[in-house]
Formats: structure tokens, C-alpha cells, sequence
């Protein structure tokens, strides 16, 4: 089940990697351990064994392909995420027939890997259901139109069926939406539903990368062509290959790009960078965005020709304040998800608890909605969680009298912030938590190196790496991080 008991396993002969990777997971509420071979992980025992194997392809000894077939060969069905540092078609075709859950190119990104890992679970899950004498249905209140999508108002239910309309053509769709509306969970409905459902399903985010290496990373290139292309790369649209390439904030894409982007969805040609051979792509194209793209063409921000390519099958996802009724569904959704995760037992939300969420207007959407839910979550004591008064700039929303909690219970909702998009972000935070925990001590029984399962040693590598330093003290130098280290473990400091 997918809970804090549940492990995540790790195996990448990259320490640098691995303990990113691990760090991550923890950082999302899930138990990870880390082996730096495939021997290492076979030798490990597996009494309760883990729920998901997180595996890099190219190691030594051992690969990642090798060991998928050795675990194949026991019939040890665990759920197998790849993670490679290249882009290769074939090697990601034969890993998923083989059973692989995900492929996933580094660097990584953290949303991603923990999508993967949550889909992970939910295949354990759902296997252990599926065990022979037990029970599999549920209520048709908590059965949802498309998996993995929670929801009976209108305006989702109009959305959904759009969704399965045009999931089994080709054509190009456009998602329009406010930020944290599921754009992406719908761009997954699209593939999952259609014939490309084996296919890759292929995410570009396309704000995250630099403008000057977008090209690289849709369209690929050769080694040599251009400072720093030490190796041949492929690119997302060839990985996608009868698959779906998810483009999400394509209004962030340069107008330099735009034309060969452009012609990519006509023709469905490109040449990497570097080389003039041309390649063919038959990925299905999912674009999403949250700004207004023909106000973008009217300023010639964006190309018109590319906007008409794009929008073939335009649809939006309504924001959670236009689906109000989902909010009390959705919440129970969340508690139980989140409740599963930190293996904690927790009651359905109060109707008190029900009345504030609905009384919040919800500008972050669901994606603010599921932080609020698991914050309550983790601070849920006697199995019950409690929602405070959500604020919005110091205002709290209007209760009737005598509902208000304290002021100190009340919350203000933009201290709910979405976890970071990078694997050295979000590690970089959860070691910050874990410092803040133990009063920046490092060393000890109780100190941060422990809590993180690290060697002191390590811990302040990952220290100097990320750029952390104590609060009031200059940026982390060499040896900063053995004042950390001297500091005893049961020292008590002063505010």
C-alpha cells in the first residue's frame, strides 16, 4: 500500500544520482534505501521487499535491462521505474514490453518521478485487490468517469467526456487552464485512453528548459554539435514515437523555435541538431497552457500558423472554484491518499472542516486544495484532521461566529507551495526541514546526518553542493560544515 511503510528502492551506480533520487522520495513522505549495484540490491533480503524498484539502466557488473530479466525470469512482479542519462528509443521499447512501469531521462524531473512512483504504488495497490476472495468494487460515488480523476460536477464531467471523445484519434489537443488545474492528469487520460496507451508517454516542460537548449531537447542532436554535446542525445519527439509528447506552458516556447516546431507538426520531420539527416515522428502531440495564446498572437508573442496547428482539439479545464461541488469529494480523495502514504489512520473531514474549504476561493486549484489536505494530514492527531481558517493575504474567509479558530490556528493558504519542479530543489528543501528539525545539528544519534540515513561526511557534502548554509551565516565554504559537526548533539541553544 502506498505509505510511509512502503519502500522505494534505488539502484543507480551514481552516488550523486542515487542520493538526489533518494532524497526526493523521502522528501515526499515514502521510505527509500539506495544500492549502488544490481548485485548489491539481489544480495539485499526482502522479507517484506520493496513496492517499486527505481533502477538506472547503464551499470556495471549488472544492468538495469539485466536485472529487469533476472527479476522477470523469479517472476517477481515489482513495479520497475527506469532512469537513464540517454534518450534511447529502443532501450525504452524493450524495457516497457518487458514489464518496466516508466522510462524516464535524466536529468530528472522531481514531479515526474513522483507521478511514477505514485502510479507505482497504485499497481501494488491494485494488485493486492485484485488477490483472489477479496472484495474489488467500490461506491459509484467514488468511481470516477476517467481513472485517476475524482470528480462529479458538471463542468468535469462535460471536460471527461471530451476527454474520451478525441483520445482515440490523432488529433492535435490544445488544454487550456489556471495553474494547478490537472492539465497534465488530463493529458495522461488522453493517452491512457487511446491506442498509444503502450506507447511513451513523453513530458516537456517547456518553462523549465533554457530557450537555447528547448531545440536540443525536443529535436535531439549529434555529438560535436555545439559546445558541450560530448555524446549523441535523443530527442523527446523521437522517444515519443508512437506515443504522446505532452508539451506543457507551450506559450513559453521562443519565437526561434516556434517555426521548427511548426513544421515538425505538419510534416512530422526534423533533423537533430548537427546532423542533416531527417527523421520522422508519429508522437501524438498534447500541448497545455495557462495563458491566452491568441492575445499572445495578437501581441506576436506566438506564432498564429503554430497556434491554429496546436489548437486542432482545444478543451479547458475548469478551475476548482467553477467546480465546487467536487471540493468535499476531491478532499476525502486526498485525505485518504495522503493518510495511506504516512500510513496513519485518519477520520473523513468534519462538516466544519468541509464548510472551510468550501468557503476558500482556491486561487492555487487543486494542486493547493491536495498541499492543504496534506498538511492537515500530517498534523492530524487522534485521527482526526483539522482544517484551519484558510487566508489569503492576512484576511480569513467569512465564517459565521463562533467557527473561527484562534489566530494562531489560522493558516495562511500561500504557505502551501507546490513542491519544486528539480530533484536538487526538493532535496535541497527536505535536508533544510530535517536541519531546522534538529537545530542544525549534524552529527550524533538525533542529529540531521542520522535522521537523513547519511554519513555526516555525506551530509555535508550534499551541504556544499546544494549552497545550504545556517541562517545569519555566510554561504556554505569549505569547512563550514564542521562547525555543524562539532556541535553537540544534546546542545541546547538559546532564541
Amino acid at each position: 500500500m502506498a505509505s510511509n511503510e512502503a519502500s522505494i528502492y534505488v539502484v543507480d551506480d551514481d552516488a550523486s544520482a542515487r542520493e538526489a533520487i533518494v532524497g526526493v522520495i523521502r522528501s515526499a513522505g515514502f521510505s527509500a534505501k539506495g544500492f549502488s549495484s544490481a548485485p548489491e540490491f539481489l544480495a539485499y533480503p526482502r522479507d517484506a521487499g520493496p513496492e517499486c524498484l527505481v533502477l538506472d539502466v547503464e551499470m556495471p557488473e549488472l544492468s538495469g535491462l539485466d536485472l529487469q530479466q533476472t527479476l522477470n525470469d523469479r517472476s517477481d512482479t515489482l513495479p520497475i521505474i527506469f532512469v537513464t542519462g540517454y534518450g534511447d528509443v529502443p532501450m525504452s521499447v524493450t524495457a516497457i514490453r518487458a514489464g518496466a512501469l516508466d522510462f524516464l531521462t535524466k536529468p530528472l524531473d522531481a514531479d515526474a518521478l513522483l507521478d511514477a512512483v505514485q502510479r507505482a504504488l497504485q499497481q501494488s495497490t491494485a494488485r493486492q485487490r485484485h488477490a483472489p476472495g477479496e472484495q474489488t468494487t467500490r461506491p459509484h460515488s467514488e468511481r470516477p468517469l476517467v481513472h485517476g480523476i475524482v470528480g462529479e460536477s458538471p463542468p468535469l464531467r462535460e471536460l471527461l467526456q471530451q476527454v474520451k471523445t478525441v483520445a482515440n484519434t490523432d488529433a492535435t489537443v490544445l488544454i487550456q487552464g489556471e495553474t494547478g488545474t490537472g492539465k497534465e492528469r488530463i493529458a495522461r487520460a488522453l493517452h491512457d485512453l487511446s491506442a498509444r496507451q503502450h506507447g511513451r508517454f513523453v513530458k516537456v516542460n517547456c518553462a523549465a528548459i533554457p530557450s537555447g537548449l528547448l531545440e536540443s531537447e525536443l529535436m535531439g542532436h549529434e555529438r560535436g554539435a555545439f559546445t558541450g554535446a560530448v555524446a549523441q542525445r535523443i530527442g523527446r519527439f523521437e522517444l515519443a514515437d508512437n506515443g504522446t509528447i505532452f508539451l506543457d506552458e507551450v506559450g513559453e516556447i521562443p519565437l526561434d523555435v516556434q517555426p521548427k516546431l511548426l513544421r515538425l507538426l505538419q510534416e512530422r520531420e526534423f533533423e537533430r541538431l548537427g546532423s542533416a539527416r531527417t527523421l520522422r515522428s508519429n508522437a501524438r502531440v498534447v500541448a497545455a497552457t495557462n495563458r491566452d495564446l491568441r492575445a499572445m498572437v495578437a501581441q506576436r508573442k506566438f506564432r498564429e500558423d503554430l497556434y491554429y496547428r496546436l489548437s486542432v482539439f482545444p478543451m479547458r479545464v475548469p478551475s476548482l472554484r467553477e467546480r465546487f461541488a467536487d471540493i468535499p469529494l476531491l478532499a476525502q480523495h486526498f485525505v485518504q491518499e495522503v493518510a495511506a502514504r504516512l500510513g496513519k489512520r485518519v477520520e473523513p473531514l468534519s462538516e466544519a472542516s468541509l464548510q472551510r474549504l468550501l468557503a476558500y476561493h482556491w486561487p492555487g486549484n487543486i494542486r493547493e486544495l491536495q498541499n492543504v489536505i496534506e498538511r492537515a494530514v500530517i498534523l492530524a492527531e487522534d485521527g482526526h484532521a483539522h482544517i484551519p481558517v484558510l487566508t489569503v493575504g492576512g484576511s480569513p474567509s467569512h465564517f459565521a461566529p463562533g467557527d473561527e479558530p484562534s489566530v494562531r490556528e489560522q493558516t495562511p493558504a500561500a504557505h502551501f507551495v507546490p513542491r519544486s519542479q528539480g530533484l536538487a530543489e526538493v532535496s535541497k528543501a527536505h535536508i533544510l526541514h530535517v536541519l531546522n528539525e534538529t537545530n542544525w545539528v549534524v552529527a550524533g544519534p538525533r542529529g540531521a546526518a542520522a535522521r537523513l540515513e547519511m554519513k555526516r561526511s555525506t551530509l555535508n557534502f550534499r551541504m556544499k553542493k546544494l549552497g545550504i548554509a545556517r541562517p545569519g551565516s555566510r554561504a556554505v565554504e569549505a569547512g563550514a560544515g564542521s562547525r555543524l559537526e562539532d556541535a553537540e548533539p544534546g546542545r541546547t541553544r538559546s532564541g
